[in-house]
């Protein structure tokens, strides 16, 4: 397979973006106002270790103000550094598919017709919050505009998805792809690095089952402390390595260079805000945490796929 990546060693959704769309294309984030199974008590009311408590804030826009105020108070500010592109309507906080089909159908279908610059949508969920009706209400969206699931995987280990209460086990994730799949829906995956008590080679391991599942995309996050959090306290208590910016630069690296490269690398690290980070501080510099993963993967004059081996994923 040859690599598609132009601008940077690696397939980045901006390329992918000006091969399906011919321009470039903005993901606005919108406020939902959902809930989660695993902090609403339908599984837990801890959520994932990571997550903050509710109320300490949250991604996406303002869920007291409507879809059309959040669109527009984004997209001002993007037309003040932009002058042309498409947007996509990203639902982003918490679990976006957790609702009666009724609210889903009522703010997807608002959200598409906010702008005739909107082209798709962007669905951030859990992979045990598809029914099946709501799969069906996605396929028939999916076939009237360009529409994204965004599924929270972390890591494919279960003892660390046990740590951190992600509430779900890998067959259940494994069970949301295929069946998005069977829908022809594109499929994001999110991990993170750095989990406690994970090893590189875990974390290594965690992208080689990445390469087979049929999946179009992959967040790569670092996983940072902040304040609020099971996490925090956990931290305080059971002290856990923190990767530097030199090891996370050295994994992201390693893991890029034996991706799949039909997958789409939509992020390489996370940051939080500087008022609620605790560690790692580097984490503050996405920009600088991003070009030292390409300075290293051009000073080894490498590349997304470089030794991905196709071979070993066919049984052959």
């Amino acid at each position: 397979m040859i690599f598609k990546g132009k601008e940077r060693p690696y397939y980045t959704i901006n390329d992918y973006y000006l091969e399906r769309f011919g321009t470039k294309v903005y993901k606005i984030a919108l406020n939902g106002n959902f809930t989660c199974p695993n902090r609403d008590g339908s599984l837990s009311s801890a959520g994932c270790i990571y997550c903050s408590e509710p109320g300490s804030g949250e991604f996406g826009g303002n869920k007291s103000h409507d879809l059309r105020s959040q669109f527009e108070e984004v997209k001002k500010r993007m037309a003040s550094k932009w002058s042309q592109g498409k947007y996509i309507a990203y639902f982003q906080a918490n679990t976006n598919t957790y609702a009666p089909i009724k609210k889903l159908k009522q703010l997807f279908e608002e959200a598409l017709s906010l702008d005739p610059d909107i082209i798709g949508i962007s669905i951030a969920t859990r992979p045990d919050c598809l029914p099946e009706e709501v799969l069906d209400y996605l396929e028939d969206l999916n076939k009237r505009t360009f529409l994204i699931v965004e599924l929270g995987l972390q890591t494919i280990h279960e003892t660390t998805s046990k740590l951190i209460n992600r509430g779900h086990d890998l067959l259940s994730f494994e069970n949301a792809v295929n069946r998005l799949r069977k829908r022809n829906i594109h499929v994001v995956v999110h991990i993170i690095n750095g989990l406690p008590h994970e090893t590189k080679e875990m974390m290594m391991q965690t992208i080689e089952k990445i390469n087979t599942y049929d999946i179009q995309g992959l967040k790569i996050h670092m996983l940072y402390i902040i304040k609020n959090t099971p996490l925090e306290r956990y931290y305080s208590h059971n002290s856990f390595h923190v990767l530097t910016l030199e090891e996370y630069t050295e994994i992201v690296a390693n893991q890029i260079e034996n991706l799949r490269p039909d997958i789409v690398l939509h992020r390489l690290t996370g940051d939080a805000s500087k008022e609620d980070l605790i560690e790692p501080k580097w984490s503050l510099k996405k920009f600088v945490v991003t070009n030292e993963i390409d300075k290293l993967l051009r000073s080894r004059q490498t590349y997304q796929g470089v030794y991905y081996d196709h071979r070993r994923y066919l049984g052959t």
